[in-house]
């Protein structure tokens, strides 16, 4: 491959992800936007969305796998089957949270029935999976624990501090696996 088609391949990968990122920004803000509302958010001329996007729902499918593929690389990140089970439940609910919340428009598209969409999450889900066994054995959560009810339980916890957008992602994490881990009990009253 010349030079010259490598900086054209770089300036069109640019450019998609300047459109991408804009369709992002625009669309959560008003989901009804236009393409041209996008283009002059991106800083380029419409004609130039088109000839990326064949339409608004081919846009808004690319910005749902762009999001899906973010997804995946957030948890790849955490090192989930090698670094220390905290550290990386906290490092992954970080990156998650970053994902959700940039990309809280595109997240919300994608599409339960997408093959891709469903690999990647079935793909998490047992990393996840493997992560929060880790975490019983190392004692990070306690053995009469069900570590599947402790996943859906910290599921929750990410949608909801995703929708929350209450801080930083880095304080939402901690805030997040602290109430994941020590509950917001005080554990008076139970006998």
């Amino acid at each position: 491959m010349s030079e010259t088609t490598r900086a054209r391949r770089s300036d069109a990968e640019r450019t998609v992800r300047t459109i991408l990122e804009a369709a992002e920004r625009v669309l959560s803000r008003n989901p009804a936007a236009s393409m041209e509302q996008i283009a002059e958010a991106a800083g380029v001329a419409r004609t130039t969305v088109h000839r990326r996007f064949a339409s608004r729902e081919a846009l808004v499918d690319a910005m749902a796998a762009w999001a899906n593929q973010r997804f995946a690389e957030a948890i790849d990140a955490a090192h989930p089957e090698t670094a220390p089970p905290l550290v990386a439940l906290y490092q992954a609910t970080a990156n998650v949270l970053r994902v959700k919340i940039d990309w809280g428009f595109a997240m919300s598209r994608t599409l339960s029935d997408d093959p891709e969409v469903v690999r990647v999450h079935a793909e998490v889900d047992a990393r996840c999976e493997r992560l929060f066994r880790r975490a019983q054995e190392a004692g990070v959560l306690r053995a009469d624990v069900d570590p599947l009810w402790a996943r859906r339980v910290y599921y929750a916890l990410c949608h909801e501090a995703a929708q929350t957008r209450d801080g930083e992602p880095d304080a939402l994490a901690a805030r997040l696996v602290d109430t994941l881990l020590r509950g917001v009990g005080t554990g008076q009253g139970l006998a």
